[in-house]
Order: structure tokens, then C-alpha cells, then sequence
């Protein structure tokens, strides 16, 4: 995804392609998220914000870092889907063929659940760097906070669906019980982005 215009990118991901899908389309809205929030920290420096230079430096070092994270999970996504698919299509001809083949699916899927669940984990803790922008970020960007956590939101809900995806195709039922749990504490998140942004819009017409 890093070597390709926007135009090359969306293009693929609108094309009868099985990647990329949805799975790197929630990492590329976290990855935009991630940004957003380094944008406004970039924005609370200088003389007039010396009092939280040093949180803003953190915080934007921080959400770069994983918006960088989040880029490579696109990437990551894009190859566990397409091992998906390299094992439905193999052989199932003979008995031998159909238990490689079901067994290699099995084992595809399990993988192919692990980076949107890290998408999702990503997508939590920028819900929780966007927070205490509202208060301690610079103002004339305060509506980024919003479009930040609401993107981080999008990402999250995105990627709790190809976690569970994945998850419900698998046959094995210790490994489906681990990710129902990592879902439920990825929903708890959920709440968290929209009460980002309807603090900020409670504030808007008020300025």
C-alpha cells in the first residue's frame, strides 16, 4: 500500500479483486486517524502552548507510530486474506487432498483474524489519544478530534466484523472462544470514539 497513489489504492480496492477488502480499509482509517491526531498536536506548539509541549510531543510521537503500524497491518491483511483464498483452492479431490486442504483453511483463517484484531486494539488506543485533545488541544482544530476519533471509531466496528469473519469459520472451538473474547473487549471501545465526537459537536456551536 506504501508504494501506490491513492488513485492506484482505491482503485484496487474497488476492482473484482479479493484484495485489498474491507480488512485494509479499516487500517487505512485508523492509519488516517492516526494522522489527524499527530495534526493536532503539531498544531498545540509553539510559545502559546509551552505549558503542554511536552504531552504533545508525546502524544504525536505516539499516534505517528501507530499510524505507521497501521499502514503495514493493510499490507498484512491484504496477504492473510489472499492465504485464505490459496487454501480454499487447493486440491480435494482425494481423501489425503481434503484434509490438507481443511486443515490449511483452518489454519489461514486463525491467522487471517490477528491483524484486524490489532487493528482493532490500534484503533482503542487512538480513541484514546483523540480524548484529551478536546480540552488540551489547539481549538481552531478541534473539529479534527472528531473526525480523528470518528475514523478510529469506523476502524474499530470494521475490525471487530473481519475478526468475527474469521473467527466464525473456524472449526476449532478453543480458538474461536479466544477471539469471541478479544471481540468483547474490542466492542467495549465502541462507546469511546462516539463520546469523543459528541463532546467535540457539544462545544461547536458554542464558539
Amino acid at each position: 500500500m506504501k508504494d501506490q497513489s491513492i488513485d492506484e489504492w482505491l482503485g484496487a480496492l474497488g476492482s473484482r479483486t479479493p484484495t485489498p477488502g474491507g480488512g485494509a480499509a479499516a487500517a487505512l482509517a485508523a492509519a488516517t486517524a492516526a494522522s489527524l491526531i499527530s495534526m493536532v498536536a503539531e498544531y498545540t506548539t509553539g510559545e502559546r502552548w509551552a505549558d503542554r509541549s511536552k504531552q504533545m510531543e508525546s502524544l504525536g510521537e505516539r499516534a505517528r507510530k501507530l499510524g505507521g503500524e497501521a499502514v503495514g497491518l493493510a499490507d498484512e491483511d491484504a496477504a492473510a486474506f489472499a492465504a485464505v483464498g490459496d487454501a480454499y483452492s487447493m486440491p480435494k479431490a482425494t481423501e489425503s487432498e481434503r484434509v490438507a486442504r481443511d486443515a490449511a483453511i483452518q489454519t489461514a483463517l486463525a491467522c487471517a483474524a490477528q491483524p484486524p484484531r490489532r487493528v482493532g486494539e490500534l484503533a482503542i488506543e487512538l480513541i484514546g489519544l483523540a480524548g484529551p485533545l478536546i480540552e488540551s488541544g489547539n481549538p481552531n482544530v478541534i473539529s479534527d478530534v472528531a473526525v480523528a476519533a470518528s475514523l478510529a471509531g469506523a476502524a474499530l466496528e470494521s475490525a471487530i466484523v473481519n475478526v468475527e469473519v474469521n473467527g466464525g469459520a473456524l472449526s476449532d472451538e478453543h480458538a474461536k472462544l479466544e477471539l469471541r473474547r478479544a471481540v468483547g473487549s474490542l466492542q467495549e471501545g465502541v462507546a469511546g470514539a462516539s463520546a469523543v465526537v459528541a463532546r467535540v459537536r457539544a462545544g461547536l456551536w458554542s464558539r
